[in-house]
């Protein structure tokens, strides 16, 4: 296992890592629901590196070397059930603790404004930052996700034979099953030897088989964001591939739509992944924004 730093934040610890000047204006990249801060590309950290920026990747509560949130006796199946019909008393924690655990990890390295990219989920937590922490945030990207209402950037049925299929316990299993949910989510750009890899290091790294539940949970639990999302005033853009199965392509529309002035980037060949071919034209579209902020 690597070690890398572990910050205090919110009350865990926070596993992370930084790319370039830490006197350059920083960006922090926020992975999304299971996943671990590796999924963000070495060679992606150093395109935003080449633009000027300070990068920080790092894994979320409940994956790798972060704190792993214990929650005896909660059923996984039951809890959505319970959530989807109003009830959310047994959830762990929301999107809001998450958010709050990125703020930490800013105010552990002493930095008052970042700028956030997410993806997923960790679109999900970098909004809830803006609506909730407006004073730490300088812009926005929101990469694949959507904005909590019903009706937007919702998943195919089809994908449902994968996603719900029992999961094994045993590493290789643990990491064939990672590669076939990557292959059915993702676009024809789908890369099997660096997904594998990636996956093999995830693992390595530290393997929560109640993560991705509780994560699940807070996004289900956390509701919409649409009306937080409306009052935005910052520099935003928003990333999406017309090919998401996973996160339908409604809502990176939706997510644009709402908040004042956004730029929308759409690709028709991208799907629930950030493939190669594209990591150069985000990368742009990052600074750009970030330039104009400035």
């Amino acid at each position: 296992m690597t070690a890398v730093p572990i910050a205090p934040a919110n009350g865990i610890d926070i596993a992370y890592e930084t790319f370039g000047d830490p006197a350059d204006p920083t960006i922090l990249l926020i992975m999304g629901l299971g996943a671990q801060r590796v999924m963000w590309d070495d060679g992606v950290c150093a395109l935003l590196v080449a633009r000027g920026l300070h990068v920080i990747r790092f894994d979320n509560r409940d994956v790798g070397q972060s704190t792993w949130i214990d929650a005896p006796g909660l059923d996984i199946g039951t809890t959505v059930m319970e959530v989807l019909g109003g009830d959310t008393s047994n959830v762990p924690y929301l999107l809001s603790d998450m958010a709050a655990d990125s703020v930490g990890l800013l105010d552990h390295l002493g930095i008052e404004k970042a700028h956030l990219m997410g993806a997923s989920m960790g679109g999900m937590i970098a909004q809830t930052i803006a609506i909730e922490h407006p004073s730490r945030v300088l812009t926005l990207t929101s990469i694949m996700s959507n904005t909590g209402e019903p009706g937007y950037g919702e998943p195919s049925p089809e994908l449902a034979t994968v996603l719900l299929a029992p999961r094994p316990t045993d590493r290789e299993g643990i990491i064939e099953s990672g590669i076939a949910i990557q292959r059915a989510i993702a676009s024809e750009h789908f890369d099997e030897v660096r997904t594998r890899a990636v996956i093999e290091l995830a693992y390595e790294q530290g393997f929560n088989p109640d993560g991705v539940g509780h994560q699940l949970l807070a996004t289900l639990a956390s509701g919409s964001r649409a009306e937080g999302l409306a009052r935005l005033d910052l520099p935003a853009l928003v990333i999406h591939g017309r090919q998401d199965k996973l996160v339908g392509f409604s809502g990176g529309q939706r997510t644009a739509e709402l908040i004042a002035g956004a730029d929308f980037l759409a690709f028709d060949d991208m799907a629930h992944d950030i493939p190669r071919v594209h990591w150069t034209e985000c990368a742009d579209a990052v600074s750009a924004l970030i330039n104009r902020a400035a």
